[in-house]
Order: C-alpha cells, then structure tokens, then sequence
C-alpha cells in the first residue's frame, strides 16, 4: 500500500496528523506493506522570515483578508488542546514564524535517503515546540544531521537552489489534484481523504484500503469430489 502525505512543516494540524498515521500504522497488521511518500505542499511561499513578530500576529497577516490576531489566537486553542492529548507540545506564544521553503528542500532529500518520515518529525517539533528557527540555514543543518542525514550534503543543498523548482512544482501538482490545503491523504493513488484523523479513523482507513484492494477470492468448484459442498447457516445445515 502507498500513502501519499502533502503537508507543510507550518500546518499544526499536519503534525497531529502524521502522529496519529504513525500511531495507527504501529497497529495495522499489514504494516511492513505500507510505504510512506511524502509530498511538500507549501502553504505560504511569499511568508516571510525574520520579522521579530508572534506566531498569531504573523498567522493573521499572511492569511491576509483582515484576520485579526485574536481570531487566529482563539482558533489555534483547539488545536493546541488536540495536540496534548495525543502528547504533542505546541509552544505557539514563543515560537518563531518562519518561512517553510528551505525545510520543505531537505525534506525532498531526506525522501530521497529514505528518511523523510524522521525529518517531518524533527523539523515539526523543531517549529512547534523547541522553538527553533526554521528558517535559518545552521539550525536546518543541526537538525539534519540530528536524524542521520549528511550535513554536508545538508549544507550544500541549503546553499544552492537545489529542490525550489521541486518543492514549487510538487504544490502546483497538488493544486492540479484539487488539494487545497493540508493535510491531504492518497492511498494508493485511488482513495483522498483531507484534514486531520484519529489515530482510529486512521486505522480503519488502512483496513478498508486494504479490504478493498485485496478482495477474497471465493473458491466454489467441487466438480472433482473432492467436497461435498456443505454450508451450515442460521442453524441448519445443508448438503
């Protein structure tokens, strides 16, 4: 089975999301079938970087549309409460915005070393809660490094433009599928469900995929003798 993840490092409810696939997954009983790939999508490409203001402040204007700070500071309550409960820390007061392009670059390289699953987790933790910069090219490289992968090639990339054509075409190529926004799901380029999910509802997802792409093939011929054909139902039984 193939999972395709869109999400953004910024996307809260992306991290929630992608703990509760983990969680579910740990339960599947099919696992080691599964394969995870994930897809950059960008939220805020114009989102700047290094502007001394707070995560709400910084939320309301880059959404733009007259969103004031105390909406998205009110709107975020929820979502800081649903990240505790599954053991997720988000420090949104003190953490620093930032734009998400360079994260979303080692991202697509960790893919390529088969370690994006790692760095998702490292980069949004990094953001959410250890109040790190994301943006910055040392902490990015540090954080690298951290989950195995090579900081120089790490170094290399971030100094380069390597992987901005791919991080933009990779959200152009979800725009095209409809996505909207993050975080998005396709299991086995059939089946698309949007927004976040119980580490449960994730679970019965991964049974039905599977139920549906691994039907029962009913064996019915018993012209050879070899059974008698019997079928005992609702208490009686037939020859």
């Amino acid at each position: 089975m193939k999972i395709e993840v869109w999400s953004d490092v910024m996307c809260p409810l992306c991290y929630i999301g992608k703990t509760n696939l983990e969680t579910a997954l740990e339960q599947f009983e099919h696992k080691a079938e599964v394969k995870i790939v994930f897809r950059p999508f960008q939220l805020f490409p114009n989102a700047p970087s290094n502007t001394g203001k707070d995560y709400y402040t910084w939320t309301a204007e880059i959404h733009g549309g007259g969103m004031s700070t105390d909406y998205v500071r009110e709107g975020n309550k929820s979502v800081i409460q649903m990240a505790k409960e599954i053991g997720l820390i988000y420090n949104l007061d003190t953490m620093i915005p930032s734009n998400t392009l360079d994260a979303l670059r080692l991202a697509v390289y960790a893919q390529e070393q088969g370690k994006a699953r790692e760095w998702m987790a490292r980069a949004h933790k990094a953001y959410f809660t250890d109040l790190l910069d994301i943006g910055d090219h040392e902490t990015l490289v540090k954080l690298a490094g951290e989950i195995g992968l090579n900081t120089n090639e790490a170094l290399d990339i971030l100094s380069s433009d390597q992987y901005k054509d791919t991080v933009k075409n990779e959200r152009q190529h979800g725009s095209q599928l409809g996505i909207t926004g993050v975080p998005f799901y396709i299991f086995n380029d059939k089946y698309a469900v949007s927004g976040v999910r119980t580490s449960n509802a994730f679970l019965d997802l991964l049974e039905q995929v599977w139920r549906e792409e691994h039907p029962l093939q009913m064996i019915d011929d018993v012209s050879n003798g070899d059974s008698e054909g019997g079928l005992c139902a609702d208490g009686v039984c037939k020859i």
